[in-house]
């Protein structure tokens, strides 16, 4: 077991450190700006529980848009109503709780690092680190026992999140929103078939803003304008760069939205595409080459990048604020810390009247890309 040093604190000031915490969260929290309680939000939120079939879940509900064509001139319409389609999408949710102790009183007296201010920066980057984690493997649709890296997720004395309520819900992308970009054309994806040649154009991006478009992702309206993001790996974005057509499409790219935050840190906005880049994208550097990367042989290095709509994901955060506990142990010689939240989360799916009434993703597009 981890000791660290700390020392007494008063009530008042505990409620203090919550505060702190909860700013440094969302100050660390990538998904942040793109967060939201409305359906105009790239990860649709939830912040209490309703009673249902299943017992109390977290939940929001998903409208398609209208398929009539509409009564003409004066001919009636009373009895010719459409239905709105819609479906409601049920968060299971779960408790997960990081603790930080104390080594004991002899050592509160000789360190000189400040533990609160060190306890509260390290548990508000665990809890944003691990929920930017499990949200960018839920959109692409990789378990929740894998790090971004492609690499197993190591438990040491801790429990294994294929345990969390919610992890048995992270599913594979659907048939007709997973495709790779051969370094030509979108293809259907498939991991097996990857080959270096698989690097990302200018032409990939415009293939795959239409299929997003033509197979029914909602976009996010921003000031009367369609936008999507497109999340993907640093190196993805290094390799776009230097593909000429993409230079000079950004010459001509749209101007940002400064009242928006879904266009701070943005890299390049065009054509209504925000794009963003994050080192937790998912890829397969931690994996083993001719074991379980990519390709026919299992040694191409490859990231998952994703095209993100509206309500592309669910989450479910019922304590918003979650709780940060001080206490103590071992006879009051040690003092401990610890940060629990109650969230749950999944990738929204439809019957999709775009795909022949498949079920399939409602607002993500999964894009396979060699590194």
């Amino acid at each position: 077991m981890g000791f660290t040093a700390l020392g007494s604190q008063l009530p008042e000031q505990q409620k203090a450190w919550v505060k702190e915490s909860i700013r440094a969260f969302r100050a660390n929290f990538f998904f942040e700006k793109f967060t939201g309680t409305g359906p105009n939000n790239i990860v649709q939120v939830c912040n209490e529980l309703k009673k249902t079939a299943n017992g109390d879940r977290a939940g929001i509900g998903l409208v398609q848009d209208l398929k009539g064509s509409g009564i003409v001139g004066d001919n009636d319409i009373d009895g010719r109503t459409e239905a709105l389609e819609s479906s409601w999408v049920e968060i299971q949710c779960d408790q997960l709780r990081k603790a930080i102790s104390s080594k004991g009183r002899v050592d509160d007296q000789r360190s000189v690092f400040n533990f609160r201010t060190e306890a509260k920066d390290k548990a508000s980057y665990w809890r944003a680190r691990i929920m930017e984690e499990f949200l960018i493997l839920c959109a692409s649709g990789i378990a929740l026992t894998y790090n971004t890296d492609g690499s197993t997720r190591s438990i040491d004395a801790e429990d294994d999140p294929a345990t969390l309520a919610y992890a048995a819900d992270v599913t594979a992308p659907s048939t007709n929103r997973h495709f790779a970009f051969n370094g030509t054309s979108l293809v259907a994806g498939d991991t097996t078939t990857m080959t270096t040649s698989y690097v990302p154009k200018y032409g990939m991006i415009v293939d795959a803003m239409a299929e997003a478009k033509t197979r029914g992702i909602k976009p996010l309206m921003i000031g009367g304008k369609e936008h999507m993001v497109y999340l993907c790996h640093p190196k993805t974005f290094a390799r776009l760069k230097k593909d000429t057509d993409f230079r000079e499409a950004i010459v001509q790219g749209d101007a940002r939205g400064s009242n928006n935050p879904i266009f701070t840190g943005a890299t390049v906005t065009m054509d209504g595409l925000v794009i963003h880049t994050n080192t937790r994208v998912y890829t397969t550097l931690g994996k083993t080459s001719s074991v379980d990367k990519w390709g026919a042989g299992n040694d191409v290095d490859g990231t998952r990048s994703l095209l993100l709509g509206c309500q592309a994901l669910a989450f479910g955060d019922i304590w918003g604020a979650a709780k940060w506990y001080e206490g103590k142990r071992d006879h009051d010689a040690k003092n401990v810390i610890s940060v629990a939240m109650y969230t749950g989360m999944l990738k929204p799916t439809f019957i999709s009247r775009f795909d022949s009434d498949a079920v399939e993703d409602f607002g993500v597009i999964a894009l396979d890309l060699a590194l």
